[in-house]
């Protein structure tokens, strides 16, 4: 799906530069990592929790209803804070969403937290 030595963009569905793709791994603006996806292209938080799955938009996208069927995974090692790419492409035309799926950039950006925060952190109290 990519190539691990070259940075991808990972656009919302209005066009917006929201992430990048990395090594298999995603990077916030900043480049701090938010996230990996899987070889069949699901993508998981940092917390190991499911979030949807990556399109060749490319975007990140879920069904709006939970899908149970993903378990929690052991999230790999974190990687080092990388520099993110000074430009990036123009977005490609985005297709339009089905009314069950909705882009996790645009609606619920808080399901790619960093390491150290969102709701399912480890607790260390």
């Amino acid at each position: 799906m990519n190539d691990s030595n070259k940075p991808i963009p990972i656009y919302s569905t209005p066009g917006d530069f929201e992430a990048f793709l990395y090594g298999g791994k995603i990077f916030n603006l900043l480049g701090e990592w938010v996230g990996w996806v899987t070889k069949e292209a699901d993508v998981y938080s940092v917390h190991g929790d499911y979030v949807g799955w990556l399109t060749d938009d490319p975007r990140v996208l879920r069904k709006k209803t939970y899908d149970y069927d993903k378990p929690k995974l052991e999230p790999p090692k974190p990687p080092e804070k990388i520099f993110p790419p000074a430009t990036v492409p123009l977005p490609p035309m985005m297709a339009e969403l089905t009314y069950d799926t909705i882009d996790v950039f645009q609606d619920e950006p808080e399901r790619l937290p960093t390491i150290d925060y969102g709701e399912y952190r480890l607790d260390l109290d």
